[in-house]
């Protein structure tokens, strides 16, 4: 079922987490947050909303990285009803797309119900004290890349390395609901 992100609540503080990742080793939210800021994206590996953007997702966090800011995926599906989302998958999804970025396992589902995630993808974009600055969509073409389109996240982020605050307007992501364990 699609769903779409909440509008932004600007200043909200990023609730610290300690989460593996699909291969064991455990990051805290604290060690991986960037200089001018922090970007946590909630993904899965199945979602055709995903598939859809994740290499300008990983382009994206690339760029970022040049200005001050990290990014972290979060994978809080329940991947006993949906097993291509399961650990030992994702580590192949990150290799397929050549993360850079660590990205974790929320098996009990307690980070995306901290951040109040809803779909994925979600992204949520932090300045450099962890207050939330930006919560919409990755650009403007959606799902499917549209030639032109305007790169909504990389500006936000970039306004937030350089202002410390997100844009005023924003726009919702959009994507599959997260598949919440019974």
């Amino acid at each position: 079922m699609a769903a779409e992100t909440p509008i932004c609540d600007f200043g909200w503080r990023a609730p610290d987490f300690d989460l593996p990742d699909a291969a064991g080793r455990v990051y805290r939210l604290s060690e991986l947050r960037g200089e001018k800021g922090t970007l946590v994206i909630f993904i899965c590996n199945h979602c055709p909303y995903v598939k859809a953007v994740i290499d300008r997702v990983v382009d994206t966090s690339r760029d970022l990285r040049a200005l001050g800011i990290n990014t972290v995926a979060i994978n809080a599906n329940d991947w006993q009803n949906y097993p291509e989302d399961a650990p030992e998958k994702m580590l192949t999804f990150a290799e397929l797309h050549g993360f850079d970025f660590p990205y974790l396992v929320d098996e009990t589902q307690d980070v995306a119900r901290q951040f109040d995630a809803v779909c994925t993808p979600d992204f949520f974009g932090f300045d450099g004290k962890l207050e939330l600055q930006y919560r919409g969509r990755l650009d403007e073409s959606r799902k499917e890349a549209v030639p032109g389109a305007k790169r909504e996240l990389f500006d936000a982020m970039k306004q937030v390395a350089e202002t410390g605050k997100g844009p005023a307007v924003q726009y919702p992501s959009m994507g599959c609901s997260i598949k919440w364990r019974q």
